[in-house]
């Protein structure tokens, strides 16, 4: 069991499966920088959160920015919607989690949003005493939802990635860069310098880079 102190935040888990430099980078080094992505999610988020947006439809009862903690796996956060649904004589109460994203879904592109999601399901599960068996994902452009059936593959895939990141946290170290085509679009980019911190990077061929291609950070 965690204890207060050892808590990590549920957003760590799409930090780190995006790319566990960047989660090291923000929960080891404590390096942020906002870009347009960022700024347009933390909008989306703090609308969300409000709790006196909360409210009732039939059968239906809608809790916004309800927080969330799990000593059994050492996290903390917050979750955007939970959504309780009321059974009756031939449905049984139902508990839906619901994570809020910004854009648009991207197949086989989603992963760190679906592990996130099972980080909180898996806090809320430990806070009610319940098993949940789906969640859901709101993308912002498309304006729909995406369920995500909370299996014992993402769950498995969850928990290894969280013993992951507090292994990796407690060791204190940052992994090296690599650089793919998703560091363009990662707010860190000009922290981190994949380009420049590749192992087989030289000054000048670093240099060469900037020059020829008209990036002062090297990573275009």
């Amino acid at each position: 069991m965690f204890t207060d102190d050892d808590l990590l935040p549920v957003s760590a888990l799409q930090h780190y499966v995006f790319c566990p430099r960047r989660a090291a980078l923000v929960h080891v080094e404590r390096l942020w920088a906002e870009n347009r992505f960022t700024a347009e999610g933390h909008v989306l988020h703090r609308r969300t959160h409000d709790p006196r947006r909360g409210e009732s439809r039939p059968d239906v009862r809608i809790t916004r920015g309800l927080e969330l903690r799990s000593y059994r796996y050492g996290l903390t956060g917050k979750a955007d919607v939970v959504e309780f649904h009321e059974g009756d004589g031939c449905r049984p109460a139902d508990v839906v989690i619901v994570e809020y994203k910004r854009g648009k879904p991207k197949p086989g592109r989603n992963e760190e949003f679906r592990v996130q999601l099972c980080g909180q399901a898996l806090c809320l599960e430990e806070m009610l005493g319940l098993a949940l068996a789906r969640g859901m994902i709101f993308f912002g452009q498309p304006r729909r939802r995406t369920e995500i059936p909370l299996d014992e593959a993402l769950r498995r895939q969850t928990v290894e990635t969280i013993q992951e990141l507090h292994e990796m946290i407690r060791s204190g170290r940052t992994p090296p860069a690599r650089f793919a085509s998703k560091c363009r679009r990662c707010s860190l980019v000009n922290l981190c310098l994949p380009k420049a911190m590749r192992p087989r990077a030289t000054a000048a061929r670093y240099l060469s880079n900037v020059i020829a291609e008209g990036d002062p950070t090297g990573n275009a």
